[in-house]
């Protein structure tokens, strides 16, 4: 990984990290925020059309969300955690278009989406899942083999 990619997953996942924790935590103990372009709290969450109950959800998740990004190794539950902040984030944004909010409103939601495509995009070897179909398919030990190769059918070659 190159120090410029390393640069951008780290900006990107310390914004993502921060943004979230500090919603899921308003949104947690339905704090008010105040002075925010779109409250995350109970008035923006009813104006959206959301039953109050949903802020403890979206609080609690986004909450280990953070702490999923942050500790080392679990690649599977970091993808789980990228997972949910793209689908709480894309349905916010799209809640806000439904809703007729202006783009403004709907910014936060937003940059909290970007962020989230960013990190996932940049993060790093250890970070990610290995694919469990390059090893089920003989590909980690070299070039793909013949159909005869693959199925031990040797006395064919040549008959």
């Amino acid at each position: 990984m190159t120090k410029r990619n390393k640069i951008i997953y780290w900006i990107s996942t310390i914004w993502l990290a921060s943004g979230m924790l500090s919603t899921g935590t308003l949104q947690l103990f339905k704090m008010k925020a105040e002075g925010a372009v779109a409250p995350p709290g109970v008035y923006g969450i009813t104006r959206l059309g959301y039953p109050v109950y949903f802020l403890t959800i979206l609080g609690i998740w986004k909450i280990l969300g953070v702490v999923a990004l942050l500790i080392p190794k679990f690649p599977l539950l970091k993808e789980w955690a990228y997972a949910g902040f793209f689908f709480a984030m894309s349905g916010a944004v799209f809640s806000h278009i439904a809703s007729g909010h202006s783009m403004s409103e709907m910014f936060p939601s937003l940059l909290l989406l970007i962020l989230t495509v960013i990190s996932w995009y940049f993060r790093p070897a250890d970070r990610k899942i290995i694919s469990v179909y390059q090893y089920s398919h003989g590909q980690e030990f070299g070039p793909p083999k013949t159909a005869t190769e693959r199925h031990g059918n040797h006395d064919a070659v040549g008959a």
